[in-house]
């Protein structure tokens, strides 16, 4: 891809991604200078000029999320201000997704406060990947392109699980269940679905299966895992009802607190495969059971069309090669 007038920049959580990006586009990746002062303010010097330019920069919404998001607000403001023809912000995972909507007496709606934050410091365009909620795409006044993982992850089966009659997705809440029947579809496979009551955030008091695993391998497909407690029980729910295998499928991979040693201590559980949306680190080695799909193709692929003004439908339904 000719370099033209397209600009990609990153944010320093999600360097590593934005580099395969970068690397799949043909395109160098520009020099972006984050620090931060001695109160924790976070100073961005961009290295090269971005004048007229189409400027896509990849930020992280995981890790430590509201430092990320500041320094993504900031890179915006600093190519709104260097006079950049056109920004796109690439969240790979929305921050604050999950406070989606008013659920009880004088709670925020933060999706919609971080939509407003990204829209005022300059950003033209959104990419982002399996928003918790999609209707948060109706949170901004500029485009929001949600991509999907779901034809990653069906192919991911497609090539690893040969026999799909013995195969059942299984979605390990009613929230998923949309995505889960049409992974399952799709590959003609069987479905169940996870019932499970909360007591409070990040804490389940009790699950029921809705389907038959027995003598099956089981595919758990969810949005997001982050401090893997309802992952961990579901796993065991399924081997307790007899599935043979339990595979964890999720797009980001959070994994917060002590999620690492849950994941090492659920036998039940033989596989856990995450995209690349979230920054690993030593993850990956701390747990020997996490596989990785990558996604770089489709997010430097959506960066193309986009440049070029083409529809991005395509990466709905398809993984490019």
């Amino acid at each position: 891809m000719s370099s033209g007038n397209i600009k990609i920049l990153s944010g320093q959580e999600n360097h590593t991604l934005a580099k395969r990006i970068s690397d799949k586009l043909g395109l160098p990746l520009e020099p972006c200078h984050v620090a931060k002062f001695a109160n924790q303010e976070t100073a961005v010097e961009i290295g090269v000029s971005v004048r007229g330019e189409d400027v896509f920069i990849v930020g992280c919404g995981s890790g430590e999320v509201n430092d990320n998001l500041m320094e993504m607000l900031i890179m915006i403001n600093a190519c709104k201000y260097a006079s950049a023809q056109r920004i796109t912000a690439i969240l790979p995972i929305y921050p604050y997704a999950r406070q989606d909507k008013k659920d009880k007496s004088r709670a925020p709606i933060t999706a919609k406060l971080v939509a407003n934050m990204l829209t005022v410091a300059g950003a033209d365009h959104i990419i982002t990947m399996d928003l918790h909620a999609s209707q948060i795409q109706g949170f901004f006044d500029v485009p929001v392109d949600n991509l999907y993982a779901e034809p990653a992850i069906i192919q991911y089966i497609m090539e690893n699980f040969p026999n799909l009659a013995d195969t059942v997705v299984v979605s390990p809440d009613a929230g998923g269940a949309k995505r889960v029947t049409s992974i399952a579809e799709q590959l003609g496979a069987a479905f169940a679905l996870i019932h499970k009551e909360r007591k409070k955030a990040n804490e389940v008091a009790s699950m029921t299966l809705v389907g038959h695993v027995a003598g099956k391998r089981a595919i758990l497909v969810d949005d997001i895992a982050d401090t893997c407690g309802t992952l961990c029980m579901a796993a065991q729910k399924l081997a307790d009802q007899g599935a043979e295998d339990v595979t964890a499928i999720v797009t980001h991979g959070l994994f917060s607190r002590d999620a690492i040693k849950k994941l090492n201590d659920t036998p039940a559980l033989t596989r856990i495969v995450v995209t690349n949306t979230c920054p690993l680190g030593d993850k990956l080695e701390r747990c020997s059971k996490l596989q990785i799909i990558d996604i770089a193709g489709i997010l430097s692929e959506a960066i193309r069309r986009t440049h070029n003004g083409e529809s991005v439908s395509y990466l709905f339904n398809y993984v490019p090669h």
